[in-house]
């Protein structure tokens, strides 16, 4: 497979009403399109959305990847990045990036980012893919699980860096990060999204429990919801199996949303 991240390397980009600028790689092709939303820390060159793009061009279809504020190529700090920031960069791509239904496919907190941004464009998104979604997790699964230490530091710095097991790069974690996703909490009072969801999650995932992931299901209003668990899937979910899977599962889902576009 092409390593389209060093192949293709020149994003294009859209420049935000504060000025901030978000880099993206577009490509066209049949409906519905298919849109990456990377992981906290992600950018858009990772295995999974550069799998993925490879996947799409080969079958025709459109496909967008890019890097929320203070990520990747896109300007900005990292650490004054917040959710309802990236949920309207990402809302903001969807708009000017793309055209006709989109399947979003959001991974770890771009789980959550694509929730939110379906909930701002119902009538844009066909379907979802989460990989190891993470909707809330800056209070469930980080604010709730620190201990008073870390807290403490938060309290005290405004910011803690936490170890990473995937980058000898900490974690940025800013107190304001913490604070203001509770304004977009969209679990406890359930999700009014009635479109296809498909979940892949691995039940060895350290950080975003595949118990988290039943109580998505739970939460979403749609009956059309399935949840694929690997038992030996990590949060990364990168092996080559992995993404086999990410694959199959959102053609079939675009396959699925194409018949009933014909059929209505």
């Amino acid at each position: 497979m092409n390593d389209i991240s060093k192949s293709d390397t020149r994003p294009d980009f859209l420049k935000r009403p504060d000025g901030a600028t978000i880099a993206y790689h577009a490509h066209p092709g049949k409906s519905p399109g298919v849109i990456f939303l990377g992981g906290f820390m992600s950018d858009m060159t990772g295995t999974k959305a550069t799998a993925l793009e490879q996947a799409c061009r080969q079958a025709g279809r459109a496909f967008v990847r890019f890097d929320y504020f203070g990520h990747g190529q896109s300007s900005g700090a990292f650490v004054d990045g917040t959710i309802g920031r990236w949920r309207e960069d990402a809302v903001a791509v969807l708009d000017a990036c793309t055209e006709g239904p989109q399947i979003l496919v959001g991974s770890s907190m771009g789980g959550w980012i694509m929730l939110l941004a379906a909930l701002d464009r119902q009538e844009r998104v066909a379907g979802m893919v989460g990989i190891a979604p993470a909707p809330d997790f800056t209070r469930a699964l980080m604010w709730e699980g620190f201990d008073d230490n870390i807290r403490e530091t938060l309290k005290r710095d405004g910011v803690y860096m936490e170890p990473s097991e995937y980058s000898e790069e900490p974690y940025t974690i800013a107190l304001n990060l913490i604070e203001e996703g509770d304004d977009h909490m969209i679990m406890e009072d359930g999700i009014e999204l009635d479109c296809p969801v498909r979940i892949l999650q691995g039940m060895q995932d350290p950080d975003v429990p595949w118990q988290h992931a039943l109580k998505l299901i739970d939460a979403l209003k749609s009956d059309d919801v399935t949840l694929n668990l690997n038992k030996s899937g990590d949060h990364r979910l990168s092996e080559p199996d992995d993404i086999e899977r990410l694959i199959a599962t959102v053609e079939t889902l675009c396959q699925q949303v194409s018949g009933q576009k014909a059929s209505e």
